[in-house]
């Protein structure tokens, strides 16, 4: 293969897997600016002006759908891969990607069947293009977009606004500054009417992008002839412009091949008194190679500006993919070390909101040093130790005997009784740094950038600390309670040497009867089955733990397979353009 098929193969490629990935049009997607980097050949012409003949005869296959009135409803992409002399020729379309087409038949047929998917069977129009390639010794390595034809009124079953749908959809295609208009006029009307030049012409004035091809020059009156035309001196380009004879209608019901088709159009050229001295610049063979030159030559001045951009898409790529978090690995040690690097990761901006350099711990500062001190200065003290209730404690605390020196159990009481009502202050306090601890949990698993890759594992984190949080806090309100009844109680040393110790529970020994049958069963058959099934389940609660969320395990999917994209051809623009 030469370096210019390789080249524009090269294209053909990114073009076709960008349109894979979803990177095609529209100008939303972030790396659509590629697919619009590459040159593509678009077929321009009014109805009935050839323009199916002209693709099928660069093609060699009779493919395309025929018929009266707009029969073209959505923009076919298609692209050409030369394959080695003597291979079978097959055909795919994105929509069917595991599905060859050798029955060109049933590619026509399929058109028509996927543009009715979209439309219906009316004669409505759709700009989402149908994506197909052919593959076969007999093409060049082309990208040729075929698009509506351009019509002047609407016909029964279409809305008022086709004409201009249709103007206006063509026009997206042509204006794009690496767009190449192949704009198909018939000889036989005045080339001054022809819709394709008139479009190509507000485009492209200078001429720089547009081929102009004449069809039907067979069908012309007899003594009348299209030089003027085809020699560029009625309308000139900066390309030759190149004739082309379609089949007949006789030939297309007699299902004329289009090898033979060629065949026969070569020798109306080289035998015609008209055009036999333009005859080795005419044809739809001529056509094909001419574009594909143009292609290689557009291809290489552009070479720099594609290989900037796919660097640059590389780039956004690896950044994305840093963002997103590399695959998981899937044995259970790497996958225990992932969970305890993301739990480090969150208990970092928990600490981080406890200790500073986030908000929140200050709340909990604000707690003891506002909200305490506050709900203190309202309990009812003045009551409690009024001169009344004073006696009364006293006196009943006596009982039959009245003091001697000081009224220890009145003392007692009363201090006992003060106290209490620090009871439920303290309680809420423990509710309230409770309250903004479960609060600084959520803002921490929100705030690791780590986890939002994991779902469960989120869920998981924040029930245990939730679990955690709950038991802290009876443990909390248990404690300050005790304390609050300790300061109650304070009145001498002996009552801190009776304060009950909280002694850890051991286990029973009346199990060790069991020791016997525990050594037999120890190493038998369901001893190690016991052991492979907590292996098991601990490896496979590690892999729910990192179930990812399915959308962004797709997004990385994309984004390699991106990036395998732009890498392998960034590699083979490279190795071309050394090859020069």
């Amino acid at each position: 293969m030469t370096t210019m098929e390789s080249l524009i193969g090269l294209v053909n490629r990114i073009q076709r897997a960008c349109t894979m990935l979803g990177d095609y049009g529209g100008g939303d997607n972030a790396f659509s600016s590629l697919w619009e980097a590459l040159p593509s050949v678009a077929v321009v012409g009014g109805q009935s002006s050839g323009k199916s003949s002209v693709l099928e005869s660069v093609v060699g296959r009779d493919f395309l759908p025929r018929g009266s009135g707009i029969v073209t409803r959505r923009p076919l992409v298609l692209q050409l891969h030369k394959t080695e002399d003597g291979s079978q020729e097959y055909a795919e379309f994105l929509h069917l990607p595991k599905r060859r087409f050798t029955d060109f038949s049933m590619v026509r047929k399929e058109i028509q069947d996927e543009t009715d998917r979209v439309t219906g069977k009316t004669k409505q129009i759709s700009p989402i293009p149908i994506h197909l390639s052919i593959y076969s010794p007999n093409v060049v390595n082309l990208t040729l977009i075929d698009l509506p034809g351009l019509t002047k009124v609407a016909v029964e079953g279409q809305p008022d606004t086709i004409v201009e749908d249709i103007e206006s959809m063509v026009r997206s295609y042509v204006e794009k500054p690496n767009s190449v208009i192949l704009a198909i006029s018939p000889a036989n009307q005045d080339i001054a009417t022809s819709d394709a030049m008139k479009l190509a012409r507000e485009v492209d004035p200078t001429g720089e992008r547009t081929f102009g091809v004449l069809t039907k020059l067979d069908l012309m009156d007899k003594g009348t002839n299209a030089l003027d035309v085809l020699e560029g001196r009625s309308y000139r380009l900066q390309h030759p412009w190149v004739g082309i004879v379609n089949r007949s209608q006789a030939d297309i019901n007699r299902n004329i091949d289009m090898i033979v088709a060629r065949r026969k159009e070569r020798e109306y050229f080289a035998t015609s008194p008209d055009y036999g001295h333009l005859a080795g610049k005419m044809g739809s063979e001529y056509l094909a190679k001419l574009l594909s030159k143009h292609l290689e030559s557009v291809i290489r001045s552009r070479i720099p500006s594609i290989t900037s951009l796919i660097n640059k898409s590389i780039e956004e790529l690896e950044s994305e993919m840093d963002h997103l978090g590399r695959p998981i690995a899937v044995d259970a040690g790497a996958q225990l070390y992932t969970i305890l690097e993301l739990c480090r990761a969150f208990d970092r901006i928990f600490k981080e909101h406890l200790d500073g350099g986030r908000p929140g711990g200050d709340r909990i500062y604000g707690v003891f040093d506002n909200q305490l001190p506050a709900a203190l200065r309202k309990l009812p003290f003045d009551r409690h130790l009024s001169l009344q209730n004073v006696k009364k404690v006293v006196s009943e605390a006596d009982g039959y005997q009245p003091h001697l020196i000081a009224p220890e159990q009145g003392y007692r009481r009363l201090i006992e009784g003060s106290l209490s009502y620090f009871r439920g202050p303290a309680e809420a306090s423990a509710d309230a740094v409770h309250f903004v601890l479960k609060e600084l949990v959520r803002k921490s698993i929100g705030e690791t950038q780590e986890l939002k890759r994991f779902p469960t594992l989120q869920a998981e984190i924040a029930a245990a600390a939730n679990e955690a949080l709950e038991r802290f806090r009876d443990e909390g309100r248990k404690t300050v309670i005790r304390l609050v009844d300790m300061e109650a109680s304070y009145l001498t040393v002996e009552f801190f040497r009776k304060l009950p110790q909280e002694v850890e529970k051991a286990g029973n020994p009346g199990n060790s009867g069991n020791t016997a049958s525990q050594a037999v069963d120890r190493y038998s058959d369901g001893h190690f089955r016991r052991i492979g099934s907590n292996v098991s389940s601990y490896a496979k609660q590690l892999g729910q733990l990192l179930d990812e969320d399915p959308a962004m395990m797709e997004r990385r999917l994309q984004c390699a397979k991106r990036l395998e994209l732009y890498k392998a051809a960034r590699d083979e623009i490279d190795s071309v353009s050394w090859a020069r």
